[in-house]
């Protein structure tokens, strides 16, 4: 297996202040990669450290091949990185930014920057300081995506970008993977990175929590399940794996964890429901399993947005 990206045993402190602590992140060649983590979690000196801003305490990064330490200036001739707030020269227009930026990273595809442009609904010749967040944002996209580089480095990219603009950059990313490049894509949207993602790495305090694809991330955690049943139901409770059962008229409520879920289903089956509805776990909830372990029911529905 050949990565783009290999970042093994990674520590950082500020002072006292441990921002990593043994954190672990690949992209493998011609694959997206999805980096999750609150605000602190350690997201963003990770990524200062793949791009040679700053020395780590600990560790090992290897950055297509290279020491993004040592070898910054090859390496970033290679790769193109995409903030969430990005900074531009007021005075210059967007297309004059777009030519800069694909210089200092090796240059861009003239016919392939004009396709961009169309598809993100960019007007280059207005200048930078005429531009909304959104707007550049899409500077930022288009000199990355316009672009023949081996890895692309994205943090929260769609800042900003309509549900629209949103849809396209999930086309150019599956667009990306299938030419063979690389994407590490970090990002606070769940549902952007359950659809592009080919594996996950989850952090938590500057350490990786869970990594995997979304199937294997599943495994970990429960499935959602609902169910409209005439008769008795309470057996159901007493299952192996059953958690969180509740029962409102005939309707039921339950999780279950997913070692357990074949037998749950055919206990279900034997009381006949008249309809039944499985959730797998989201990303989000998967997600916040991390996080919400020490909180009161009230304060994960206040999290999950549902009070």
């Amino acid at each position: 297996m050949e990565y783009a990206l290999q970042v093994e045993h990674l520590a950082k402190a500020f002072g006292q202040t441990k921002a990593l602590k043994d954190l672990n992140l690949v992209v493998e060649e011609g694959k997206v990669t999805g980096f999750l983590g609150p605000n602190g979690s350690g997201k963003s000196t990770t990524i200062r450290i793949i791009l040679g801003l700053l020395h780590a305490d600990a560790g090992q990064v290897s950055l297509l091949g290279g020491n993004p330490w040592t070898d910054a200036v090859a390496l970033h001739k290679r790769l193109v990185y995409v903030p969430g707030d990005v900074a531009l020269w007021p005075n210059l227009t967007g297309g004059q930014i777009i030519d800069v930026l694909g210089r200092l990273s090796g240059g861009i595809d003239k016919k392939r920057k004009d396709e961009m442009l169309e598809r993100f609904q960019l007007d280059p010749r207005k200048k930078a300081k005429a531009y909304s967040k959104g707007n550049r944002q899409k500077v930022a996209l288009v000199a990355a995506l316009a672009s023949h580089n081996e890895l692309l480095l994205l943090d929260e990219p769609t800042s900003g970008l309509d549900p629209i603009m949103e849809a396209e950059f999930q086309a150019c990313i599956r667009e990306v993977k299938k030419e063979g490049r690389s994407v590490l894509l970090s990002s606070h949207i769940f549902a952007e990175v359950e659809k592009l993602a080919d594996t996950i790495t989850i952090i938590r305090e500057g350490q990786t929590v869970e990594t995997g694809t979304l199937a294997e991330l599943r495994h970990l955690t429960s499935t959602q399940i609902h169910a409209t049943i005439a008769g008795a139901s309470e057996s159901l409770a007493q299952l192996p794996g059953v958690k969180d059962y509740r029962r409102t008229d005939d309707t039921v409520i339950f999780s279950v964890d997913h070692d357990y879920l074949a037998g749950v289903l055919d206990a279900l089956a034997k009381l006949q429901p008249s309809s039944l509805v499985v959730n797998p776990p989201s990303l989000e909830d998967i997600f916040l399993s991390h996080y919400t372990a020490d909180m009161s029911a009230e304060q994960v529905a206040v999290v999950k947005g549902e009070l």
